[in-house]
């Protein structure tokens, strides 16, 4: 329980950052949107083609895990979509309620917790499972909410305005670049490296301060957001591990170390790249807002109570 909230701790620490920083006016009401663009454009895209740059095949390729923790997000990711289209609810905002529900915290805080729990064999899968988090996940919710957004009835136009939509956004630019230049086997000059690393570790930490920006506002809270958040930290908390779990177990057959870690990895709290793209596409991000939140909070006691039950 300890070493959980040590590793959680942090997060908290920024959103408060933020918050405070709001509420005692060292940072303006247009603070959330700016350093939101800066994270969408700058650093985000830099951590996403650093990753990609220095994936190589021999590492990426665990085709048992990728089935397990990649089908387990994507089947919640889709899941939650269906339910939340139900409402009915638009597209756009589906999408950011299926990232709520099949976005794990991989790299803000599965990388240190997995590394303490399971050691350095742990890596690898954890590396893996960023990928398809950052890469794969987040895609197909982009892809989805340009859909939502568009309003040509035709459907080649259709394909097309999408199709230019998406190669304008740097979240999916940059991963693409990423895996090109690693494809031709170069070496990465040591003043980009640097320069990657720098702008890449931004990201996670300016991610969680704009999340407490956001939460300092004075906003009417919509009806029904508790209750939706709710919903969809349950869906993230108990379904997604519960799926990678069944998966892992029973399909693939994984070993013992790469289904925990599969898991564990899986009932990770919500991230911060629904909150993003709730903010760069100006959706409503209050629902995504306390979905991190709560399942940050509630992740203590499902991530402990796993790592008691292999214990």
């Amino acid at each position: 329980m300890l070493t959980t909230l040590m590793v959680v701790l942090p997060i908290f620490a920024l959103i408060l950052v933020g918050y405070g920083c709001r509420k005692i006016g060292v940072l303006g009401p247009h603070a959330t949107s700016e350093l939101n663009r800066f994270v969408v454009y700058l650093a985000l895209p830099a951590l996403l083609f650093d990753v990609m740059a220095h994936t190589t095949w021999a590492t990426f390729y665990q085709p048992g895990f990728i089935a397990a923790f990649g089908l387990g997000s994507l089947i919640v990711f889709g899941l939650t979509v269906a339910l939340r289209l139900r409402r009915p609810r638009h597209l756009a905002d589906a999408s950011v309620d299926g990232l709520n529900a099949g976005y794990a915290n991989v790299g803000f805080i599965g990388f240190p917790l997995s590394l303490i729990v399971f050691g350095k064999d742990s890596l690898a899968p954890t590396t893996i499972a960023a990928i398809i988090t950052v890469c794969v996940v987040f895609a197909l919710a982009i892809v989805l909410i340009e859909i939502g957004l568009q309003t040509e009835a035709h459907p080649a136009r259709l394909v097309w305005k999408v199709a230019r939509s998406l190669a304008k956004n740097p979240l999916l630019v940059a991963p693409a670049l990423g895996a090109v230049f690693a494809a031709t086997g170069l070496p990465m000059p040591l003043s980009a490296e640097t320069f990657f690393k720098l702008l890449g570790a931004a990201a996670s930490p300016c991610a969680l301060v704009a999340l407490g920006l956001f939460l300092a506002e004075d906003r009417p809270a919509a009806a029904g957001d508790t209750t939706s958040s709710l919903l969809l930290t349950v869906l993230k908390l108990g379904l997604h591990p519960a799926i990678t779990w069944a998966l892992a177990t029973y399909a693939f057959h994984l070993a013992p170390l790469l289904t925990h870690v599969a898991v564990v990895l899986a009932a990770l709290p919500t991230g911060t790249g629904p909150f993003m793209l709730a903010e760069f596409y100006e959706r409503e991000a209050s629902v995504t807002a306390k979905t991190i939140l709560i399942s940050t909070i509630g992740s203590l006691a499902t991530v402990t109570a796993y790592l008691a039950w292999i214990a």
